[in-house]
């Protein structure tokens, strides 16, 4: 969506960041008539964090690691939370950050074990691991991940590559067409400067160097083999090497670095992330 993130309060005057409450109510007087005083810029993630204490607390004194009571509050809260988030902010692109991978773990993992039917303490300490670690983004290595929960990694990665890569496109598409709309306006010598209608059309994305434009091409077929890879790992049920599933994600992350600076050699490292990720050449056995 497009915002005005500079807000104004009709009632007391208050100015306020709409990027940093998520909320058209002033956080003053907490009147909702407010304004935009800004341009509108794209926008999709929410001032949101995790907070899993309260999990912590109720799972570390249950007689077993995962007390029925206390499941389905831990999936709500994650599940509201992956909503929440997204990762264009402020019209800029943000990194796929780690509580959010994290966050994505731990709802598969907790979905996996219960389908287990003999868990091991490993698989318990591992699940353990990530409660304990989620809402600061630590996660257990990928050579601690458990043969049995192997899957929860690599569906982690699916959806979390797949929301990043959706923001991503939408970001590519906003550059493209303030770029489109900034040529349409050096070409117009009637354009009247400092109009509503001027601002509205400016441009809504962010990024830093010089020719932007250059990298929408690469961006978006880079991002389309990235797909192929994810596609394939979500078709095996996310039950792929836990390095593999890792590459998934660093490879989106390199690809949201080159978008935002133009680096080339994020777009190479991602191009091999990419191939690493690769699922057409593994052993049946190591699926």
């Amino acid at each position: 969506m497009k915002v005005r993130g500079e807000r104004e309060c009709q009632s007391c005057g208050t100015r306020w960041s709409y990027y940093e409450t998520g909320s058209v109510a002033c956080p003053s007087c907490g009147d909702l008539r407010s304004v935009g005083v800004d341009a509108r810029t794209a926008h999709t993630d929410t001032s949101v964090s995790l907070d899993l204490s309260g999990h912590r607390e109720r799972f570390g004194d249950a007689p077993e690691t995962l007390p029925r009571s206390g499941v389905d509050d831990l999936q709500s809260d994650l599940r509201e939370y992956c909503r929440k988030r997204g990762f264009i902010d402020g019209g800029r692109l943000a990194p796929l950050d780690e509580t959010y991978l994290a966050a994505r773990e731990l709802l598969e993992a907790v979905d996996c074990f219960e389908r287990l039917r003999d868990p091991t303490d490993a698989d318990r300490e591992y699940l353990l691991a990530l409660l304990a670690g989620a809402d600061d983004g630590d996660r257990p290595p990928a050579d601690e991940v458990p043969t049995a929960l192997r899957e929860a990694r690599g569906m982690a990665a699916v959806r979390a590559v797949e929301a990043y890569r959706s923001d991503a496109l939408d970001f590519l598409d906003e550059l493209e067409a303030g770029a489109e709309r900034s040529e349409t306006e050096q070409s117009d010598e009637n354009a009247d400067d400092g109009s509503d209608a001027e601002n509205d059309d400016a441009p809504t994305v962010t990024v830093d160097g010089e020719n932007p434009e250059a990298r929408i091409g690469p961006a978006r077929d880079a991002f389309e083999r990235l797909r192929d890879r994810v596609t394939r790992v979500d078709a095996l049920g996310g039950d792929v090497p836990p390095a593999a599933a890792d590459a998934l994600v660093e490879a989106a992350d390199a690809l949201g670095a080159y978008v935002r600076t133009g680096d080339e050699t994020a777009l190479t490292n991602a191009d091999d992330l990419i191939d690493d990720a690769s699922v057409d050449d593994l052993d049946p056995a190591d699926r």
